[in-house]
């Protein structure tokens, strides 16, 4: 394909997410005007509750893996490496003057953090707690050492995406994060199967002949989009809450790999609905507010699993206490 055709199909994919953007804000301003629903009628907020529902589907679509395989804690340090990438794009138009957007920095150092987690593992067989941890430390570093080259704007400009913001979510950040969405939805459910076979066995998955350590990159790699993705409405110091709670509270009561991913996946919604709603009205921090239900979600769900849990052994109990000859 030449440079020319490439150009011409990004901008008619831009023009494309341009339209469901439209589409989308037109839906909310009807439900505005059918329910009064004031929030609905500002623009900021249209943007922010479709980042925020396509955010409650990627993150426990790729969470629920990441869970199965006790890796819950690499979308933190995916976070802070995000955060280096924030601080690398914010550094470059601060010094070169240019206007590239601190998203597409933080998606690609974030990906090569990503590999390079993975890479660390295999290389010197350390277990992945340790290359988190080491991708962590160096992420935040850099971020850090940015930052304070030029103390002035970047410590002011960082604070977005350190916490969130309702407010600053723009048209073309919510078409990076369509463009994230549609690669990971799209990439799950090419390699469901294989990503499926990994995430419970990998000696199985090698006998098999599937190429373990390219699907444990390639969920690194979607791991890093969907934090970055998420990080316009949670922040860097909460993303991860995404990724993991949903998807712990769905573990409580569902009985199947494919339930645990539905239930997580409308939990998150929930999680997401509620807490940008309750943000807006009180003027709190859309992050942690989200993350605050999402726990009290997953307090329920746990609940509500011990209880099912009871009713089965009673269940099962009754039976053998009826066939009982004493008495």
């Amino acid at each position: 394909m030449s440079a020319v055709a490439a150009v011409s199909v990004v901008g008619a994919l831009y023009e494309l997410a341009l339209w469901l953007l439209g589409l989308w804000s037109g839906l909310m301003v009807v439900l505005a005007d059918l329910f009064g629903i004031t929030m609905l009628e500002y623009g900021f907020m249209h943007r922010a509750f479709l980042v925020g529902v396509l955010i409650a589907v990627m993150a426990p679509l790729i969470g629920t893996f990441l869970v199965h395989r006790q890796l819950a804690l690499i979308g933190d340090a995916l976070a802070h490496t995000a955060f280096a990438g924030v601080a690398v794009g914010l550094f470059v138009n601060a010094v070169l003057g240019t206007g590239i957007s601190p998203y597409l920095t933080a998606v690609v150092v974030a990906m090569l953090a990503a590999l390079a987690i993975e890479l660390i593992s295999e290389v010197t067989d350390a277990y992945n707690d340790v290359s988190m941890a080491i991708v962590l430390s160096t992420g935040f570093a850099l971020g850090a050492v940015l930052i304070s080259l030029n103390s002035g704007g970047l410590a002011v400009g960082v604070n977005q995406y350190l916490f969130g913001n309702l407010s600053t979510v723009s048209n073309e950040n919510t078409i990076l994060l369509l463009g994230l969405f549609a690669v990971i939805s799209l990439v799950v459910a090419v390699t469901y199967k294989q990503l499926l076979y990994v995430t419970f066995d990998e000696t199985a998955a090698r006998v098999a002949g599937i190429n373990v350590p390219w699907y444990n990159r390639v969920v690194a790699m979607l791991t890093a989009m969907v934090v970055v993705g998420a990080m316009q409405i949670m922040g860097v110091i909460l993303v991860a809450a995404m990724l993991v709670v949903p998807v712990a509270g769905a573990t409580q009561v569902a009985r199947s790999f494919r339930e645990a991913l539905l239930a997580s996946v409308i939990l998150a919604e929930l999680a997401v609905l509620i807490g940008i709603t309750l943000s807006f009205h009180y003027e709190a921090t859309a992050g942690g507010t989200i993350v605050l239900v999402a726990v009290g979600l997953y307090v329920v769900a746990v609940l509500f699993g011990k209880l099912q849990a009871e009713r089965t052994v009673a269940v099962d109990s009754a039976p053998a206490a009826a066939d009982d000859p004493a008495d």
